[in-house]
């Protein structure tokens, strides 16, 4: 069997719809109050310089009881070709039209003492007649937190290695390190949080027998982190939401909140993939928080709850 007869886009997107809704049904019983409005979008004519077509699902949830502002995207779109940033790091998708699809999230909370969190799987493949098609899988989920709980970030990273396991030895330590080194705001020289799992170009397994089981195995992945989302964040929110803060601590938060957008904006893979490529402007940026400030050279005082952010949590551990 070839690896295009494997390559099953249909299963994929039945997954990720399917993960959209769970994950929206988890957030709002957690929440209590507020619900994710949906606006469906569908691109029937080419549109942005790469002619994009296709079409998604845009969630949002805001002022709720507990999540200030959040949403939960699926998208698929399609395009004649890959913009020229590309092509030139990956050659052999010259001249091959793409399509890409996923789920991706950002929850902004109230409360300063839960943390904000990303999630986010998807499928990329680009096909040309006459050949087998190019694709992978890509994703993962990292926490930031304002006030962090050891005992939260811990449960985080064993939630995440308890997923990998199945997959080998070498799989939660490989992508907790790529989680760690991606989510590095370089201009700073600091961690945007307290990390977790990222991978990319996922398509193939040493011990696969064929291109088939290789991508068996990898959507068999991208579905462990997509689930897995739920039981690692869930908890803490349910744990922290009622925490009593004050003034102090929401302006902390939303003076970290601006490292979020600073991540976004100059160095996170989708957003510049999205924006390049002509993507939803809208759905794109959701992930960016609703309030948030800069204050110039801002310092936390010596031995205060917020030094402990970047002493204790923001530098690279190994939390299990």
């Amino acid at each position: 069997m070839t690896g295009q007869s494997r390559c099953d886009v249909a299963a994929v997107k039945a997954y990720l719809l399917d993960l959209q809704d769970r994950i929206c049904a988890a957030l709002e019983a957690e929440d209590g109050s507020a619900c994710f409005a949906e606006d469906s979008w569908e691109r029937e004519q080419p549109e942005g310089p790469l002619g994009l077509m296709g079409g998604g699902r845009t969630r949002v949830i805001a002022s709720g009881a507990v999540i200030e502002k959040g949403g939960v995207n699926f998208s698929h779109v399609k395009g004649d070709a890959l913009p020229a940033s590309a092509t030139a790091s990956r050659p052999e998708l010259a001249g091959r039209s793409f399509q890409a699809m996923g789920v991706s999230l950002v929850i902004h909370p109230h409360n300063p003492y839960v943390p904000t969190s990303h999630a986010n799987v998807r499928l990329f493949v680009a096909e040309k007649e006459g050949e087998e098609p190019v694709w992978w899988f890509g994703g993962g989920f990292d926490l930031t937190p304002f006030y962090p709980f050891e005992e939260d970030v811990v449960h985080w990273h064993q939630t995440a290695k308890d997923l990998c396991e199945p997959f080998g030895a070498e799989t939660f330590p490989r992508y907790k390190k790529w989680c760690d080194e991606y989510f590095f705001l370089k201009h700073r020289g600091e961690s945007r949080g307290v990390g977790g799992l990222f991978f990319d170009d996922l398509n193939r397994w040493p011990d696969a027998p064929d291109v088939g089981a290789d991508f068996d195995r990898s959507f068999a992945f991208m579905q462990a982190v997509g689930n897995g989302y739920i039981d690692a964040y869930v908890p803490i929110v349910a744990a922290r939401k009622a925490h009593e803060y004050g003034e102090r601590e929401r302006k902390f938060q939303c003076y970290r909140r601006g490292r979020y957008v600073e991540f976004n904006l100059v160095f996170d893979r989708g957003t510049i993939f999205g924006l390049q490529t002509g993507g939803r402007t809208e759905s794109i940026l959701m992930s960016l928080p609703p309030v948030v400030h800069w204050d110039y050279d801002w310092q936390p005082e010596a031995g205060s709850p917020e030094e402990r952010l970047y002493k204790d949590f923001l530098p690279h551990r190994e939390w299990v």
